[in-house]
């Protein structure tokens, strides 16, 4: 792909439903430059660290709040694909807030409780929820590897409450419940270099990965400019500026 405008039915679908899915968002080369970098990345391997779900299942996470120039995750994170889309989507500019890179190992991958990003970025002083993320598909997602799993429409509920479960933290149960009944449950099934918008208070969670094929993906969380959090020493960045990279120079980081 070297070039991506959303549509006025795909804003209409992303504020109607809290996601939207964008197909090829990045093409089979570039993607491929990523994944091998990934895998080949030692310092990646070494900042992994795992989170447990309710039932024992692991799951590994590489979370970075910093842009390094160097490596094709800050090509994907600057990307004007990714950067342009989401400051329409949310209405203001936005800045890098943090991405991770999401590992399921084949059989051994856990479940991510139902959460709302939001549900975390709260505590971290963001007053408002006009915050979101696109995860890009470094790996095919399925339902049998776990792909992502979200309850169409559930951002209009608003923020809900969060509460340990496992060694993870996940949204109310009791309103989970209640919501699974009200709102459509979605398997986001995914092909490799394919983007998922999410709007910040969209109920999500995954399951394990019960296949023998494992899943990436790149997570990129943008707040917006207005929403600077009024805590200072939070976990994750205050506003500056973001860098926004062309397509072309975008592609040559991902495929050199």
């Amino acid at each position: 792909m070297t070039t991506f405008e959303l549509t006025d039915q795909q804003i209409e679908s992303f504020h109607r439903d809290g996601y939207l899915i964008v197909n090829g968002l990045f093409d089979a080369q570039e993607i491929a430059g990523l994944l091998n970098f990934a895998k080949a990345d030692k310092a990646l391997a070494e900042e992994a660290y795992v989170r447990r779900d309710g039932d024992g299942g692991e799951t590994r996470l590489a979370l970075r709040n910093d842009l390094d120039d160097a490596v094709p995750y800050t090509a994907v994170v600057r990307s004007q694909r990714i950067v342009h889309s989401m400051q329409t989507l949310l209405g203001d500019e936005v800045y890098h807030y943090h991405h991770k890179m999401m590992i399921k190992q084949p059989r051994l991958g856990g479940a991510w409780e139902w959460h709302q990003d939001y549900g975390y970025w709260y505590n971290f002083g963001c007053l408002f929820p006009d915050m979101g993320s696109c995860m890009v598909a470094v790996d095919r997602a399925t339902t049998q590897n776990g792909c992502l799993q979200v309850l169409r429409g559930s951002h209009k509920i608003g923020r809900v409450d969060h509460v340990k479960i496992g060694e993870q933290v996940g949204a109310d149960p009791q309103r989970v419940e209640i919501a699974k009944q009200r709102f459509e449950l979605v398997a986001v099934e995914l092909e490799p270099g394919d983007g998922l918008f999410f709007h910040g208070n969209l109920l999500h969670c995954s399951a394990q990965n019960l296949s023998e094929y494992p899943r990436w993906s790149l997570i990129n969380c943008y707040n917006t400019r207005h929403n600077d959090p009024f805590i200072q020493d939070g976990r994750h960045p205050n506003y500056s500026p973001l860098e926004v990279w062309s397509n072309d120079k975008v592609r040559d980081a991902l495929i050199s």
